[in-house]
């Protein structure tokens, strides 16, 4: 071969292989391109029917019922806890509450005073709830692996600051809102956290659970001028999130939008409290004195407050889906919509007035709390044009924990990590047979420790185990949805499968205050 043969046979295999590289690049940006955004908004003690399209009658949620219509609406969604910090741990990791680290919500108390406001805006090392172990894997840092942005704005508390369970420490690349879920008692507070970083808001020191000055007049709205600040932290957190978005709109993005609404105490904008005085009438105010009892904020109009809370997180839904949509991103975009666990009428919230946890008990002791179908069925609303049908429902049993398996296979996520979760991918997209669980299991070491098992129609529930209760409660669900009816006696081998599953699924804490001391009986 000719010296300029030879030159120009290696110039081609030069160009081949440089043209394959760009190809290649080409090829991972355009798969990379491919993958959809994904945004999980959780607000916070919301009912499952205190959305229109689950039922409600009073409030009005015309943009969250417009993602239903443009989605898939589930009906056996469940939360993993019902309370605010094990849903929340549960969500990130794809465990549930016999694996989890963290059981129940834990203050860490033995640092100090954590529980008054001015000490922890003095000492920020009193802040948070105790955190999550460092080899905590979650969503968001397996997310980051499949190259997408990741974001958490609202509360986070799982972790307290100066800890290594801090949202930036934990898979987020930013972060803006509530550190600890104490201070997300007040919606004014003095400062928010922006990444690792104090945010400092222009409110006045108004602690949370601060009643009304002596001999104020209950019904004269002069009275509670004070909770009004001029700093409202859903709309900072918001225009944080859309700013973040906005910063990485071109890149498949990750935002986990943990809203504190509709969370007591009662604070919401004017205009919208306003509306719903015009719309219910007059009404009894919500109030305590200073100095006589504690709770979290007095309002003059609890009802019309709590709709207008709703009503307003409805609107930025509405605001956020505009802006996917003008910017072309909505097509290729899944939005989850839930809620992290039952209501509350704690605060002047009044779950049984509004229906709340609709078709479910909602009093106090079937709702926030506890392990009923009121304190854990959650509303859950999936929209995502591209590849969910408009108008679909679902009856598929999931949970929280199936959450991480889900988005790790909408984005390709190649991990050895094993969730307790399993995929509904299938149910979103009508693609192959969904696989199903077998059962679903609860365990919660609050309100005198609580196990509970779903498996098919049946529910079993074991509560008040720290007071020594044995008794285990069954309840067909196909029959008796508000579980009134405890069958138990009638089904004596179902208490034998139960403490199967039970032996099965609970793995004995790190972490002395989630221990129930029955449930390690069971293993003796």
């Amino acid at each position: 071969m000719k010296i300029g043969q030879m030159f120009m046979l290696m110039a081609c295999i030069v160009a081949f292989f440089g043209c394959q590289t760009i190809k290649s690049k080409k090829q991972s940006e355009t798969d990379t391109a491919k993958k959809p955004n994904i945004i999980y908004i959780l607000a916070d003690d919301l009912g499952y029917g205190d959305l229109g399209v689950y039922g409600q009658t009073k409030i009005e949620t015309p943009n969250i019922d417009a993602l239903a219509k443009e989605g898939m609406l589930f009906t056996q969604h469940y939360t993993a806890s019902p309370v605010c910090a094990p849903a929340r741990a549960s969500l990130l990791t794809g465990l549930h509450g016999g694996h989890a680290s963290i059981r129940g919500n834990d203050e860490w108390t033995e640092r100090g005073d954590v529980w008054s406001y001015r000490a922890m805006i003095a000492d920020s090392t009193l802040e948070g709830q105790r955190p999550m172990p460092k080899s905590t894997v979650t969503i968001a840092e397996l997310l980051k692996k499949a190259d997408y942005k990741t974001a958490i704005v609202g509360k986070w508390g799982l972790g307290a600051p100066q800890t290594e369970s801090i949202p930036t420490e934990m898979g987020f690349d930013y972060f803006f809102g509530y550190n600890c879920q104490r201070q997300a008692h007040t919606y004014t507070p003095v400062h928010l956290y922006e990444n690792e970083n104090r945010y400092h808001l222009r409110n006045d020191t108004i602690a949370p659970h601060e009643g009304l000055a002596p001999g104020s007049d209950e019904f004269s709205l002069e009275s509670y001028a004070k909770y009004t600040q001029p700093d409202y932290s859903p709309t900072l957190i918001f225009d944080k999130m859309m700013g973040f978005i906005d910063e990485n709109k071109k890149d498949p993005f990750f935002v986990y939008w943990a809203s504190p609404i509709p969370h007591v105490p009662l604070q919401a904008p004017q205009k919208w409290i306003d509306y719903y005085v015009k719309k219910f009438g007059d009404e009894q105010p919500h109030h305590f004195i200073e100095g006589e009892g504690a709770d979290y904020f007095p309002t003059r109009y609890p009802h019309a407050t709590y709709a207008a809370m709703v009503s307003y997180l409805d609107k930025n839904v509405g605001k956020l889906v505009a802006y996917l949509k003008k910017e072309g991103l909505y097509e290729n975009t899944l939005i989850v919509f839930t809620s992290d666990n039952g209501p509350s009428s704690a605060g002047g919230g009044d779950a049984v007035w509004f229906d709340s946890a609709a078709p479910f008990d909602s009093s106090y002791g079937k709702g926030k709390g506890f392990l009923y179908e009121g304190g854990i069925r959650v509303p859950m609303i999936a929209t995502w044009p591209a590849k969910i049908k408009a108008g679909s429902k679902t009856d598929h049993m999931s949970a929280f924990y199936d959450v991480m398996p889900t988005l790790n296979e909408i984005a390709n996520v190649q991990t050895d990590y094993k969730s307790d979760g399993i995929s509904f991918y299938n149910t979103l997209t009508n693609t192959e047979k969904q696989k199903e669980h077998e059962y679903l299991y609860w365990e919660f070491a609050g309100y005198n420790g609580q196990v509970a098992v779903r498996m098919g129609k049946w529910k079993m529930i074991w509560k008040n185990i720290k007071n020594g209760n044995k008794e285990v409660e069954l309840y067909d669900l196909d029959a008796d949805i508000r579980e009134e009816h405890n069958i138990m006696d009638q089904h004596p081998e179902m208490l034998e499968k139960f403490y199967d599953i039970v032996r099965k699924e609970h793995g004995t804490p790190e972490n002395e205050s989630f221990r129930i001391e029955g449930v390690e009986a069971l293993f003796e």
